[in-house]
């Protein structure tokens, strides 16, 4: 089982009221080259660390900011996302996917919630009280941002009660007090979901994993044999690389394991990513029965978004003299002066850590084609209906 916990979703549909499946697929590959770009730009920063993230979840947020922006705020956001959020069949086609995605009776669980922290005081536009209302589990939140520690932590109650109860790491705000008026973004996502073939606690062992700068080291290890969707692919630059998709409960969501090979570095491939490739690999993928072995990992991740988004051109509503959100409040001097992004995921045989497990050795001799990733990897989540990537991370060292 895996459990996830990030800053909302985004969602696709082919169905759009008075639209077409023409729309839907430039919308879907727009979001999918949004999610993309931002997870590269992350990974740059973060060099050879692991890696979660949730770049879908981050459009939910820009998106219910998009209703309040006016001129060249607008324009940025409009330009980073692709679409016009003011377009009903667009609010239709999101909406749609939302309530796909969140569908628990399909298998997995996925809950979603976005809110923004308004400053006290501030006078909202009843336009859009109402947007946000209607927006992904939205809410709108009033605080004081003179009092960073006492926001903070109403941030962080607010992130355990919309992740599924468990324990949230104080959120840190760089906010100082200021005359002007502020907004911090935070948004939410908890995923939980059984593999559809569990994995064994007894077939569970320490086995080597390789970093990427050589270091050689001893992980605990899952094993299993199963038929799974698995295909051998190039780069436009040649460098080889293999995919393995293993499933959660209810085939409605699978997690991709992006396997380089032993000549070819993670940062090769990332660069490679594209919305097109995804989907050729998913739609390439052949059935195959296989030995799995993949590395238990827990990865933490949190980033501030004002370091990123300006990579993606979005700058102005980060800064109080250029911010126009006047279709939130027409006081104005209304900024972003937080976005918070922090990620979290899980992975294990069944979900509960296999502390005190004894396993067997399973170094057999078989027949079976192997896929074992025993060296730096990527791996995302995708929802199989729509095609939708809902996260994307790596892993280049499972101990950590």
């Amino acid at each position: 089982m895996l459990s996830l916990v990030l800053t909302v979703l985004i969602l696709y549909s082919c169905f759009l009221n008075n639209g077409s499946c023409d729309l839907y697929d430039e919308l879907k590959e727009l979001k999918t080259e949004f999610d993309i770009k931002l997870y590269q730009r992350l990974a740059e920063s973060e060099n050879r660390t692991n890696l979660i993230v949730a770049p879908a979840s981050v459009s939910i947020s820009l998106g219910l900011l998009q209703f309040g922006a006016q001129g060249n705020t607008f324009t940025q956001l409009e330009n980073a996302l692709g679409y016009n959020i003011h377009d009903q069949r667009v609010q239709d086609f999101l909406y749609t996917r939302y309530e796909e995605v969140t569908n628990s009776s399909q298998g997995p669980v996925v809950q979603l919630a976005c809110a923004l922290f308004v400053q006290a005081g501030t006078h909202l536009s009843p336009d859009f009280i109402e947007h946000t209302a209607l927006w992904a589990n939205s809410s709108l939140r009033k605080t004081n941002f003179s009092e960073p520690n006492r926001t903070a932590a109403q941030i962080t109650e607010w992130v355990t009660s919309n992740t599924g109860g468990g324990e949230a790491d104080s959120i840190c705000l760089d906010t100082v007090a200021s005359p002007l008026n502020q907004v911090a973004v935070v948004s939410t996502m908890y995923f939980k979901s059984l593999w559809q073939k569990k994995f064994s606690f007894t077939d569970t062992q320490s086995l080597p994993f390789t970093t990427a700068e050589g270091f050689t080291l001893k992980v605990p290890t899952m094993y299993h044999m199963a038929e799974v969707n698995y295909g051998q692919f190039h780069t436009a630059s040649q460098e080889q690389l293999s995919v393995a998709e293993l499933p959660y409960l209810g085939a409605t969501v699978s997690m991709f394991v992006v396997l380089p090979s032993e000549r070819t570095s993670l940062s090769q491939i990332e660069s490679h990513l594209s919305a097109k490739i995804i989907t050729v690999w998913a739609k390439s993928l052949k059935r195959m029965k296989m030995d799995i072995f993949l590395p238990r990992f827990r990865i933490q991740s949190y980033f501030d978004l004002k370091m990123v988004l300006p990579a993606l051109g979005i700058t102005d509503m980060f800064d109080p003299t250029e911010a126009d959100f006047k279709g939130i409040s027409d006081q104005g001097s209304l900024y972003i002066s937080e976005a918070i992004h922090n990620a979290k995921i899980e992975v294990t045989e069944e979900g509960t850590k296999a502390s005190g497990a004894t396993a067997m050795v399973l170094l057999k001799r078989s027949r079976t084609p192997i896929f074992k990733a025993d060296r730096p990897f990527i791996f995302f989540l995708r929802h199989a209906n729509t095609g939708s990537v809902l996260f994307i991370g790596r892993v280049t060292n499972p101990s950590e």
